[in-house]
């Protein structure tokens, strides 16, 4: 009997064993569908205009060459304001010239901008710091473009989103809050789309996200529960100040990945410090809407992007 028994316990630990392999081998190929789908997909507005594309590499690091996209207009200007563009993808995963930004890239371009897309090191192999890092050397590699690229380097705006979000907004708040007037000179504007701000909501046990929970996880080596202290120190609203740039905030109601109340919550802190900002909801959207809708409140949402990077120039918006 004891025989039979052991057999039957060691069939079972195999089967649970095959059974969370196949869960496991489940949950990855849905997540190659989704993040192929994602990545082709595209903002709902399409631009018609050709562009010169300069890709320049800004930092090398031990495993990889980290490289910057300029899109340049086709205006006669004698300077150019330009956008420090930051893609998403948990920290984890994303490239600068998937189609989803490259859309984004042009639809800027073609307003009068250069746009300047980067690259940046993953969670898997980085520290959050390192990735950093590489976010504050692209800034700096591309202030170093200004007579190359005629950039106009009193107006700068970092755009990112989700965790190239996050990035921009971090950088931002972190310097302002300490006052270093030259890491943040000549930046007029920081838009954060659908931007984690408060990464102890992404580790909480409540929250439902399995590709969320598992980015943070990897990126900052540890659990909520065992790496708190560092899920507090990457947190942008931990660094809100009255020295804060004008922002501009959009987030979807209905977000699964990064929840809608990080953004909601930085609106009522960035509120208390009296720092001038536009939030743009939209009620019926979830993560990375911008890709997936094409109704009249996504495009709005898109063209008032650029109008906030206009009324900015125009210093419609003052520190």
């Amino acid at each position: 009997m004891k025989r039979k028994n052991i057999f039957k316990f060691v069939f079972f630990i195999i089967l649970g064993l095959a059974n969370s392999f196949l869960a496991f081998c489940y949950f990855f190929v849905q997540l190659v569908i989704v993040y192929y789908k994602f990545a082709r997909a595209k903002i709902p507005i399409e631009v018609n205009e050709e562009f010169e594309i300069k890709t320049l590499v800004y930092k090398k690091t031990s495993s990889r060459e980290l490289k910057m996209d300029f899109y340049i207009p086709n205006k006669n200007k004698s300077s150019y304001p330009v956008i420090l563009y930051s893609h998403g993808g948990g920290w984890i995963s994303g490239f600068r010239n998937q189609p989803n930004n490259v859309s984004w890239c042009k639809y800027l371009a073609s307003k009068g901008y250069v746009v300047a897309s980067i690259d940046y090191s993953f969670g898997f192999s980085s520290t959050m710091e390192e990735i950093l890092e590489d976010y504050e050397d692209s800034l700096s590699f591309l202030k170093n473009q200004k007579s190359v690229f005629n950039l106009d380097l009193n107006n700068i705006f970092l755009m990112g989103l989700s965790a190239g979000g996050h990035l921009a907004l971090l950088y931002s708040s972190y310097y302002t809050k300490l006052e270093k007037w030259t890491k943040i000179s000549g930046i007029k504007g920081v838009i954060c789309y659908y931007t984690p701000s408060d990464l102890t909501t992404i580790g909480d046990k409540e929250h439902k996200s399995i590709f969320a929970k598992y980015a943070i996880w990897t990126t900052l080596k540890g659990s909520l529960a065992d790496k708190k202290s560092e899920y507090i120190k990457f947190s942008p609203i931990n660094y809100v100040s009255s020295h804060m740039i004008p922002m501009l905030i959009v987030h979807g109601r209905e977000d699964k990945t990064v929840p809608f109340a990080n953004s909601l919550n930085l609106s009522k802190t960035l509120d208390d410090f009296k720092v001038n900002y536009k939030f743009l909801v939209h009620k019926k959207a979830d993560h990375c809407f911008d890709f997936y809708l094409k109704d009249p409140r996504t495009i709005y949402i898109i063209e008032e992007t650029a109008r906030f990077i206009e009324r900015s120039i125009n210093n419609e918006y003052k520190l």
